[in-house]
């Protein structure tokens, strides 16, 4: 039994020795395993680490070989500049520089006179609706100016110094706004370049761009008025067209002394010292409710001095196209031949020597009594009309000339009923007419004069700053369409308002004509009668066309019109109650009877119908001779 269990003793020593031994070598093998796998991260790590740094020593080496060379590039010292704004003014306007590219990047008409929908100041370009980048070639490298900062110096209230630093010189940009003006001076010079640039460098390349803003309410109107204006070395004024849609043009036979980008109130004037190569020009119209006009484009040439001898200068105005504002910015300048008041349309050649010599004075006097503009333009169309009203009278008194002689007009077309006796009674008509002193066509001359005025005025009231911002009764801006009624969306033809002083106008037109055709009825025959009825159903359809072409034009301009026919047909109804047909015709008579004993005594008449009778009766004659010989 003692060796049984000493057995059993040992066996069971001997399997725990042995199950400890295995379970030993099992462990061991397993923590070698872990080891071994350490130890290969660990080598992948130390080499990985390695490779980054072998990398990183390469590239802070490649770092320090650039900036060794860097210091030996001309525009080392330029790129070290950080980006920057820096604002002059003076009392009618603010402009911020901006470093990058040494460019204007806001321009803000600070005078009160002048305020944006909203009543704050009017800013004529901020951000990147500007740019006027530079570029001028050199030997081994170009200057761009937009790729640079510039560094300000020398600054002031009202001037600032942007300089370019290149190699042991400079590329200036000098801004200085000149005082109580909307001017400012802008001066390029190079500063010790003279190894920088070529012998053949001697120009400069100039890509002028900017956005225009619409600043009015009505897009469509101010459209009409933006555009890209020039005025060449042979003083010719010239533009873009303003009513289409894109533009560009690139042939230009002289130099440039001034461009202009402008819209209905406002523009940014470049006026050259030493005038511009012109390559391109162009303007694109953008979208409507885009808060923008058109974009303009111009690709110029001006001359440069790579020695700095001579520097580069141009004239930048930035304020209003007000006409004697204009006018007094060009005395400044000294030049009396650059016409930037052009730039204020006022119509064609003779529309606008009528505008600039007497409706321009008339409503500068009449806006000096400081009178609201809704009662300058009332005044003016009262003075307008008594102007025109001998003309008037003059054409009711012809028109009712031929209405006293229409019975004897009706004998004379009983007496020659045939067609074939037309002539005859054309000779006799004439006749009739020269002995009465009366004219056919005495009732639509003086009227052919007054279109004119009508013309002279579309063109100068949507064009007067003056009339910006102003209201008058409902309208509270007379400049621009007075929508008393606006339902949110377009319909074709109309827009998405209605302008009342429109309506007004054309209800007035319509009453107009009625006067008128009623006046010309009783003096026509029926013949004549029956040949005018097209032309009457096309006087009252005009109301119709002009409500659907100024239904977005300026309130100011239908408030004058509307005001203007208004009294119109007051005139007319005036002068028809107080004309005395049996007195006209009784002093027609005694006329008659004057002519009648002048012709007696030999006297030749004078009257242009009267010679033109006796042209017709030599035609008759010469009539009755060919129907005689044949």
């Amino acid at each position: 039994m003692k060796d049984k269990n000493q057995l059993i003793g040992w066996t069971l020593m001997a399997i725990v020795l042995f199950g400890w031994m295995w379970y030993s070598q099992k462990d061991a093998v397993q923590r070698h395993a872990e080891q071994m796998q350490r130890d290969s991260i660990e080598n992948v790590r130390m080499a990985e680490q390695k490779k980054l740094d072998a990398e990183k020593a390469k590239k802070e080496m490649a770092e320090k070989m650039a900036e060794m060379a860097d210091t030996l590039n001309p525009f080392h010292a330029a790129r070290q500049i950080s980006e920057s704004n820096t604002i002059i003014k003076n009392n009618l306007i603010a402009l911020t520089v901006s470093s990058k590219g040494g460019q204007l990047k806001k321009a803000e008409i600070l005078n009160k006179d002048y305020k944006n929908q909203e009543g704050g100041n009017v800013i004529l370009f901020d951000g990147d609706d500007h740019s006027f980048n530079i570029s001028i070639d050199g030997k081994n490298a170009n200057i761009l100016t937009s790729d640079f900062n510039f560094k300000p110096k020398a600054v002031t209230e009202s001037s600032v110094t942007m300089s370019l630093p290149i190699a042991n010189g400079s590329l200036d940009i000098i801004y200085e706004l000149i005082p109580e003006s909307y001017f400012v001076n802008m001066t390029v010079k190079a500063n010790n370049l003279d190894g920088f640039f070529p012998s053949s460098t001697k120009s400069m390349n100039i890509l002028w761009k900017e956005a225009i803003k619409q600043q009015e309410k009505g897009y469509d109107f101010e459209n009409r008025y933006a555009t890209i204006t020039y005025r060449d070395t042979d003083n010719d004024t010239e533009e873009l067209s303003s009513m289409g849609g894109d533009e560009e043009e690139d042939e230009f036979e002289n130099r440039i002394k001034w461009i202009s980008y402008k819209d209905q109130f406002f523009s940014h004037i470049l006026i050259a010292d030493n005038n511009v190569e012109v390559n391109s020009m162009a303007s694109k119209k953008l979208a409507e409710k885009s808060g923008y006009l058109k974009t303009y484009t111009t690709d110029m040439k001006a001359d440069f001095d790579p020695k700095g001898v001579k520097p580069t200068a141009f004239t930048m105005y930035l304020g209003p196209n007000k006409f004697s504002t204009l006018k007094d910015h060009e005395e400044l300048l000294g030049q009396d031949d650059l016409d930037l008041q052009s730039l204020v349309y006022l119509g064609w050649p003779v529309i606008r020597w009528i505008n600039r010599f007497v409706f321009l004075y008339i409503f500068d006097w009449m806006t000096g009594w400081g009178l609201n503009m809704g009662i300058v333009l009332l005044l003016l169309t009262i003075a307008v009309k008594l102007a025109v009203f001998p003309l008037m009278k003059k054409s009711h008194i012809a028109s009712s000339k031929m209405r006293v002689l229409r019975p004897k007009l009706d004998e004379l077309a009983k007496k020659y009923p045939d067609p074939s006796q037309a002539m005859q009674k054309q000779t006799e008509s004439m006749q009739l007419y020269s002995e009465y002193g009366a004219n056919p066509m005495g009732g639509c001359l003086p009227m052919l004069i007054q279109m004119p005025i009508f013309v002279a005025l579309f063109n100068f009231i949507p064009n007067a700053i003056e009339l910006r911002g102003e209201s008058f009764l409902w309208a509270k801006d007379l400049s621009t369409y007075d929508d008393v009624i606006n339902w949110g969306f377009n319909i074709w033809g109309i827009g998405d308002h209605l302008s009342l002083f429109c309506v007004l106008w054309c209800v007035t037109t319509v009453a107009m004509t009625f006067f008128t055709m009623r006046q010309q009825q009783d003096a026509m025959t029926p013949e004549q009668a029956a040949q005018m009825g097209m032309m009457k159903w096309f006087q009252y359809l005009m109301p119709l066309i002009f409500f659907f072409t100024f239904n977005g034009y300026s309130s100011g301009l239908t408030f004058y019109y509307f005001i203007s026919t208004l009294m119109s047909v007051l005139i007319m109804w005036v002068l028809r109650k107080t004309t005395d047909d049996e007195a006209l015709l009784k002093q027609m008579e005694e006329r008659r009877k004057q002519r009648k004993a002048d012709a007696a005594n030999g006297k030749k008449p004078s009257s242009m119908f009267a010679r033109l009778q006796e042209l017709q009766q030599m035609q008759m004659e010469m009539q009755k001779q060919k129907e005689k010989n044949n």
